[in-house]
């Protein structure tokens, strides 16, 4: 579906303060390493990620998906009494209930008649997001609508290193576990409004999505544990990105000359460029945030974007395609007109 009257008003993002580099848990985990016959720098060298962010102890999704909520609330230049939705896409959550989308609503003062409720999609959440506030937008339901994402992995990265240090770990435990160790924090938000009320917005036209789920079980993740087969990941991954990316083109209408900028969804530095050449996207066009953030899950996505604005990569009238994989398999890729 292509939308006529949605736009992206604005974006914020919050980096998590403490940088943890890949070297520092390669060294944490030296002695199963040595043990098992792997090499010292494993996780840098396989992944392509340096370091990876952590939040302070304590800090919940709810209060950094917040923080970057006011600040795209600022950025938007509305009052945030006419929110008429907030829609929390993380997969990182306070609590199993209240939703964390209430949390945030109580942070915000939003007000009473503003719904609020999570959306959980895997590291597709936030596009999903993006895709039902962009339909109550175009039906007239609201006239403008909140997406937040915080994501956290500080928890279950200590948790996975703990079980990982035991002298029982096995090197198949060793290689379901290490996409856990990947995995980054941060916090982002959007606020979409009708575009006949955001001359200045971002035209949001549309989501295309395809689901190949009988890969469901190639990651598999709990709130201290996740367990992922990579390499069959990444090939369903790219296999279903594919065809999801030849769809996309039938229905915006792209070539490798009228888009811009690709905001891709970043898992690895391998992911990243596996999924370059399969789709035959320039690499010159991606801006990469993973040697230094990680994979941050549903966040990415919006933090690519909103990195790309403040680097000055996005210019008025650029086709910018955003695309992301999530567990499952789903993928979903969409067009914003900067």
């Amino acid at each position: 579906m292509q939308f006529k009257n949605v736009s992206i008003l604005s974006l914020g993002h919050v980096d998590a303060p403490h940088r943890v580099t890949s070297a520092d848990m390669c060294a944490r985990l030296a002695p199963t390493m040595q043990r098992l016959g792997m090499r010292p720098d494993l996780l840098e060298s396989a992944s392509g990620i340096t370091a990876r962010r952590y939040w302070d102890p304590g800090v919940q999704p709810s209060e950094v998906a917040a923080q970057a909520a006011e600040k795209a609330l600022a950025d938007s230049n509305i009052d945030r009494s006419r929110i008429g939705i907030v829609v929390n896409t993380s997969v990182c959550r306070d609590y199993i209930e209240p939703s964390t989308a209430c949390l945030v609503h109580n942070r915000l003062g939003l007000p009473p008649e503003c719904m609020n409720f999570d959306l959980g999609n895997a590291c597709l959440a936030f596009m999903s997001g993006m895709q039902v506030v962009g339909n109550m937008i175009e039906r007239g339901q609201i006239d403008y609508g909140l997406i937040v994402n915080g994501e956290s992995a500080r928890f279950v990265q200590e948790a996975t290193i703990q079980r990982l240090q035991r002298p029982e770990a096995t090197a198949e435990e060793f290689r379901s576990q290490f996409a856990t160790l990947t995995l980054g924090s941060g916090a982002a938000a959007m606020v979409m409004a009708r575009t006949d009320l955001a001359p200045d917005g971002h035209q949001f036209l549309g989501v295309v999505n395809r689901a190949d789920t009988q890969h469901s079980g190639l990651c598999k993740g709990q709130l201290d544990e996740m367990h992922t087969d990579a390499k069959a990941l990444l090939v369903a991954g790219l296999e279903l990105a594919t065809e999801t990316y030849a769809q996309a083109k039938s229905e915006f209408g792209w070539d490798q000359e009228n888009v811009h900028e690709y905001v891709l969804h970043q898992v690895s530095g391998t992911h990243t460029a596996s999924l370059c050449l399969a789709l035959g996207l320039d690499q010159k066009k991606v801006m990469a945030i993973f040697p230094e953030f990680g994979n941050i899950g549903p966040a990415s996505v919006p933090i690519v974007l909103s990195k790309a604005a403040e680097a000055g990569r996005l210019q008025k009238g650029n086709r910018v395609a955003l695309m992301g994989i999530g567990s499952g398999l789903n993928c979903s890729m969409a067009e914003v007109v900067w």
